[in-house]
């Protein structure tokens, strides 16, 4: 078990005083960091105690502690899993060589860039979120949302490490970019697309969560059977912290779900906005918007670059180590595609296609959740069910991108998309009734209309804790 220097300025488990040039050059970057968060991180209770965990060890077991932080205060560090002894390759084209603890050289373009996507997404999702304290729900909401933040930072600061330590001058170039890129900005905005669009409410922020950290956890475990030792500890870790996120958002939808069917059964025929709650078209539309940009950040259904990443032995497929057979070679896969104006399935070596695998692990657990959430409407006793559009739907990346599709897959002309925008995706009207309601409850114990309570706190407190001491 590797010990935590808590206590350093930058908490961690690599003995980074043991590296001084290493230590010097993080130290560097850390007022940078710290100005970007105020600027940055969440507004309006960046002053404010919050109750929130924070990681201490890497042990599976009693890994966060929870107390009261000030989020400028949070103690972000640097922590990698501990090393599985004589750990060795289990894909690509080194399966069965010892894992790379540095980066060779022939891959280290690819690593690089696949480190700095990783670590851009971090600042992006706290961009993307920095007001919506401002309209919490409630006081847990508003602490689950800082925790998401400060861990989001967290991960900012693994893939740092990994840049400072293992690219040299490259690496902390790369590491200052980080903090010049906005979310949106027009002239430097963030890497992928979906880290470019407006997450101005709560429900935005649910479906965010579920579907959009969804996608983070399939990358980072995916990540996580790299054959660069170095990379795979630190996702193995990030994991560990991945999974509240996505809790935060299936449960949030959860909750929305559950108030507007409780409505529909009590004030039957009745638009549940005029009570001030979702109703279920929104929110459908809502989901489609933000499941097809997850759906994007998986990368093209038929990628060289993928290929690349799993011959290189940097990034496997979900799971790799449970698989069968581990070189995805002499196998192929049927992918739908485009053909003549017409949808044909197209036979393609399974390397090219493991964006797509890792994307139908992805669709499983979204359909997963899904499950759980018309199980409650069918509970409640309301007909109407929730879906998840076709993953032709609405793309910005890969096959898809260069047509057009209704939410099940079918081939259309953009007029006819554009024709039924309004049904599928949000419209302005939409957003802006969703902004009306975004009314804030900050009182303990109180919740907004518009979503149930929770069924349990955090770290065993009760729903009417302090979450967040306002003052």
């Amino acid at each position: 078990m590797s010990d935590v220097d808590r206590f350093a300025s930058i908490p961690n488990n690599v003995d980074l005083h043991s590296d001084k040039r290493l230590q010097r050059a993080l130290e560097s970057w850390q007022p940078g960091y710290l100005e970007w968060w105020r600027e940055m991180g969440p507004a309006m209770a960046q002053d404010k105690d919050a109750y929130l965990r924070t990681a201490i060890s890497v042990d599976t077991d009693g890994w966060a502690h929870f107390d009261y932080v000030k989020m400028p205060e949070y103690r972000w560090g640097i922590f990698l899993a501990d090393p599985t002894p004589d750990r060795k390759i289990h894909f690509g084209d080194h399966v069965g060589k010892p894992v790379f603890n540095e980066v060779p050289g022939e891959y280290r373009n690819i690593l690089r860039r696949m480190i700095v996507t990783q670590a851009d997404t971090e600042p992006a999702s706290v961009e993307q979120q920095r007001k919506l304290a401002f309209t919490a729900p409630s006081l847990l909401d508003m602490r689950n949302l800082f925790q998401v933040n400060v861990e989001e930072g967290r991960h900012l600061w693994a893939m740092v490490y990994l840049l400072h330590a293992h690219f040299g001058k490259d690496g902390r170039e790369e590491a200052d970019e980080l903090l010049r890129r906005r979310s949106g900005d027009p002239d430097k905005p963030r890497i992928l697309g979906a880290f470019n669009q407006p997450c101005n409410d709560w429900v935005s922020f649910f479906a965010f969560t579920m579907f959009t950290d969804r996608d983070g956890k399939y990358q980072l475990a995916s990540l996580a059977e790299s054959g660069f030792d170095p990379l795979a500890r630190t996702c193995r870790f990030m994991l560990t912290e991945e999974a509240h996120h996505l809790s935060v958002g299936e449960t949030g939808i959860m909750r929305i779900v559950r108030r507007t069917g409780e409505l529909m059964k009590q004030h039957p025929g009745v638009d549940v906005r005029t009570l001030g709650a979702v109703d279920l078209p929104t929110l459908q539309r809502v989901i489609n918007f933000w499941y097809s940009y997850s759906l994007d950040l998986f990368g093209g259904e038929i990628s060289s670059n993928a290929a690349d990443f799993f011959a290189s032995s940097l990034k496997g497929r979900y799971q790799e180590e449970r698989r069968a057979e581990h070189t995805a070679l002499d196998q192929m896969k049927i992918v739908p595609v485009v053909d003549g104006g017409r949808l044909t399935n197209k036979e393609v070596p399974l390397r090219n296609a493991l964006n797509e695998v890792l994307r139908d692990d992805y669709v499983e657990d979204c359909e997963r959740a899904l499950r759980r959430w018309n199980h409650e409407l069918e509970k409640i006793g309301v007909e109407a069910r929730l879906t998840l559009p076709s993953r032709r739907f609405h793309r910005h990346q890969g096959e898809y991108s260069r047509h057009a599709f209704d939410s099940q897959g079918e081939l259309i002309t953009a007029e006819q998309f554009e024709a039924n925008r309004a049904k599928w995706l949000p419209s302005e009207a939409d957003m802006e009734f969703l902004r009306s309601i975004m009314v804030p409850v900050h009182q303990v114990g109180k919740i907004a209309n518009w979503l149930s309570a929770p069924v349990r706190g955090v770290n065993g407190q009760a729903f009417d804790f302090e979450f967040v001491r306002l003052g």
